[in-house]
């Protein structure tokens, strides 16, 4: 047995020893092709599985690389089982290609490269509908069809390798400055954000140009969005979470981009502008009147002629946008995130219509290196009142989290939390709005809920950016794209059950870089379910190396 962090198991799960001297580099290595399943105190799980796996190729990694990395960590002979599993599906990857038709544009050549897989996709009955067969190893697709050729496929397990080139959209002057406009000083753009759009637009040929950009909150994946932009310079449609986000984007395309102004369109409940540049709310484009009605607002996305498509937080794009998206095959496309998890699952349904991931850096590198802030993350569990420790035992499970979310005690240790933080700005964030009402009213601070107006939001905003507040409470809008870069602590007081990408986005609210360390507090009910969640939720966080202190309050 060799002295290695790891232990590979026929299952293809992972056991990672943390404390063992070597257990971060070897985590480094695991975070590019497994997915992190649970992460307590001594032993962190990883899984090998398909969507990793091609994630892992398209950034380069070979299977070779793979198993060498896995070998050498490991300590014992890999399992056969993993090794056919790792050859077979990263493998997969590549052995079906998508490519024009020099002899007729109206459809696209889908070619496999064994006969074993021709005849598993003509066995599959809906894609029979889709598909013509040309040869032994070919099949004719309509080009509108395109998209959903491509997620059944998915489906079956074969990830398509598109070659196609995408259309050209119609030009829009635009360019980045070289000093922002509000403030004369120089705007540069940084190494890593200039390695992102290198690597999504590529060479400009087929296989280029569409995809998912992985970076940590807090460290300018607007700017990547927009230095794309400027590249393609062509008309654009930016989908995003909120109004807040919509007015962030335009604002800093006006600072950091020469562009006339009048060529920038808002398209939200309030404003509904389609300009060559549109920013866009994923809300007002799944509304409908009613439940089995049309989406009135989606045809923005299918007839504005886009030449590329942002989409800001991607993981959290709508299951009515898929549909859509599938439809847009052709048009340059990016995917922005600090996390691909998705709570629904449909990784694979963003790897194949979105695209792959193109570019992602650790979240631990750009700490290191101070382009985003140094964060310690802390776990203080709250013992239950003794009058609800009953109530507690006798309800339904979901009752059971909401009950020891809202525990009352919690209160407390945020006025203990705060008082610790006399010169830091905090952000105090929750899931029930009865709790941080109860919260806003002992600590006489402002609170912004999805129901506060936009106005009254944007002026609170504005106030804790200046220093004229220096403690918000805030809902669910903290999942959010919201830029508070002076925000160092947060303190959770509840959150929506085992989400691992909602605990990422809270944590980024706190990691734009500054001169002092930034602290990230959860508060959970001590012998409760919510101890099961919040380690759920803590797993992506692990994974990119941070590390939970836990302590009980009120035991010193």
């Amino acid at each position: 047995m060799k002295d290695t962090p790891l232990t590979v198991q026929s299952d293809r799960t992972l056991l990672l020893d943390v404390h063992h001297p070597d257990a971060e580099a070897c985590r480094s290595d695991l975070v590019r092709f497994a997915s992190l399943v649970k992460s307590p105190e001594h032993v962190h799980t990883y899984l090998v599985d398909e969507i990793a796996l091609w994630n892992a190729v398209s950034l380069g990694c070979t299977v070779s690389w793979i198993l060498s990395r896995l070998d050498f960590w490991s300590r014992f002979p890999l399992p056969e089982t993993v090794t056919f599993f790792i050859e077979e599906m990263a493998g997969r990857f590549g052995k079906i290609t998508l490519r024009t038709m020099e002899e007729d544009n109206r459809y696209y050549l889908l070619s496999v490269t064994t006969e074993r897989i021709a005849k598993e996709i003509g066995a599959s009955a809906s894609l029979s509908k889709l598909l013509a067969r040309k040869d032994d190893r070919n099949f004719v697709v309509n080009k509108y069809d395109r998209g959903q050729v491509k997620l059944l496929l998915i489906k079956l397990g074969y990830p398509v390798d598109d070659r196609i080139a995408l259309a050209q959209g119609e030009p829009v002057a635009m360019s980045l400055r070289a000093n922002c406009a509000s403030t004369s000083r120089p705007f540069i753009v940084r190494d890593y954000q200039l390695e992102a759009t290198s690597a999504l637009l590529g060479d400009g040929q087929g296989g280029s140009g569409f995809g998912v950009i992985v970076l940590p909150c807090g460290s300018g994946k607007t700017i990547v969005g927009m230095s794309i932009m400027s590249k393609l310079a062509t008309r654009t449609l930016i989908l995003t979470t909120n109004v807040a986000a919509v007015h962030q984007w335009i604002d800093e395309i006006k600072d950091k981009m020469e562009i006339d102004p009048s060529l920038i369109g808002e398209y939200t409940g309030e404003k509904k502008e389609t300009k060559p540049i549109t920013v866009c709310t994923y809300q007002v484009l799944t509304y409908r009147p009613d439940k089995e009605g049309p989406y009135p607002h989606m045809e923005l996305l299918t007839t504005g002629h886009w030449g590329l498509v942002i989409y800001d937080e991607v993981h959290m794009l709508p299951a009515p946008v898929f549909k859509v998206t599938a439809e847009l095959q052709a048009v340059h496309r990016v995917g922005l995130t600090a996390t691909l998890v998705r709570e629904d699952g449909r990784e694979d349904e963003v790897f194949c219509l979105v695209g792959p991931k193109r570019y992602d850096r650790p979240w631990g590198e750009l700490e290191a290196k101070g382009y985003i802030a140094q964060a310690y993350c802390h776990e203080i569990r709250i013992d239950l009142p003794e009058e609800l420790e009953v109530p507690y035992a006798i309800a339904e499970k979901r009752q059971k989290y909401r009950i020891a979310s809202e525990n009352p005690r919690k209160n407390d240790v945020v006025k203990q939390l705060v008082a610790q933080h006399p010169d830091d700005f905090i952000l105090i964030i929750g899931q029930y709005l009865d709790q941080l009402e109860g919260i806003r009213k002992e600590l006489g601070v402002p609170m912004i809920t999805g129901s506060t107006p936009t106005k009254e939001r944007e002026t609170l905003y504005k106030a804790f950016k200046e220093g004229r507040n220096h403690i918000l409470i805030v809902s669910k809008v903290a999942n959010f794209a919201i830029d508070l870069p002076d925000a160092s602590v947060a303190i959770q007081v509840s959150g929506t059950f085992g989400s691992r990408s909602e605990e990422a986005q809270r944590l980024g609210r706190i990691l734009r870089p500054k001169d002092r360390s930034s602290h990230f507090y959860t508060l959970v009910t001590r012998f409760s379910c919510e101890e099961e969640f919040s380690a759920n939720r803590q797993k992506f966080l692990a994974e990119q190396g941070y590390r939970y202190d836990i302590a009980v309050w009120g035991k010193s």
